[in-house]
C-alpha cells in the first residue's frame, strides 16, 4: 500500500526497501476545460543538486532537451505534449546506485511550455501528482497529490529525492514559481540562453 503524502511531509523510500535502487518518478496532471487558445504542454524535469542547492554543471539538468544524465542515474522517458489519458503523463527513471556521490538532492519540477504566450498557468491545472514506484516490481511506494493550491504560477517543484546518510528520502514540496522554467533554472544555477 503506497504512502499518501501531504505537503511538507518527508518519508524514506530505501529504509523499508533494502536493496532498492531503481525507481520511476511518475508525474501527472489534468488540464481544466477552459479555452486558452492553445494546448497545454507541461514538461517534467529533474535538477541534480549538490549540497549548495545548485547544479554542479549544465548536464545536471535533465529535461526534454537532455534526456539522460551522464552518470546514467537519471533518465527522462520523453516529452508528453498533451497530458491526455490516465496515469503518469511523464516519467523519470532514477537508478539511485548510479547517482554521483556529490549529488545530494534531485528536485522534480513541472513547467508549462510557453505559458506566457499561451496565457496559461497552474491555476488551470488540476489533479497534479507525483508518485514513486519500484521499477522492478511496479509497486507504488508513495504518492503526493498537490491539490489546488496554485493560481498564477507557471512552474512548480513537485518534490525531491534526497540523501540522508545512507538512505534516500522523499520530500513533498508542492511549491509554485512565476517565470516558468527560466525561474527554476535561475534558482538551481542552470544558465539559460
Amino acid at each position: 500500500m503506497p504512502i499518501s503524502l501531504k505537503k511538507g511531509q518527508k518519508v524514506s523510500i530505501t529504509k523499508d526497501n533494502p536493496g532498492l535502487s531503481k525507481v520511476v518518478v511518475g508525474l501527472g496532471w489534468d488540464v481544466n476545460a477552459f479555452d486558452t487558445g492553445g494546448d497545454f504542454d507541461l514538461d517534467a524535469a529533474a535538477f541534480l543538486l549538490t549540497d549548495t542547492g545548485k547544479v554542479a554543471g549544465q548536464g545536471d539538468f535533465v529535461f526534454f532537451g537532455n534526456l539522460t544524465h551522464a552518470s546514467g542515474g537519471v533518465q527522462h522517458m520523453g516529452d508528453n505534449r498533451t497530458g491526455a489519458g490516465e496515469g503518469d503523463d511523464e516519467q523519470i527513471c532514477v537508478d539511485l546506485s548510479l547517482v554521483p556521490g556529490n549529488i545530494t538532492k534531485i528536485a522534480f519540477t513541472v513547467t508549462i511550455y510557453e505559458a506566457e504566450q499561451r496565457r496559461q498557468n497552474f491555476g488551470q491545472v488540476n489533479n497534479a501528482f507525483i508518485r514513486i514506484y519500484n521499477e522492478q516490481t511496479g509497486e507504488e511506494l508513495l504518492r503526493y497529490d498537490l491539490g489546488e493550491d496554485f493560481s498564477i504560477e507557471t512552474a512548480a517543484v513537485f518534490g525531491e529525492l534526497y540523501k540522508n546518510g545512507n538512505e534516500w528520502k522523499f520530500n513533498a514540496i508542492g511549491s509554485g514559481y512565476q517565470g516558468g522554467l527560466a525561474a527554476l533554472c535561475a534558482n538551481y544555477g542552470v544558465e539559460v540562453e
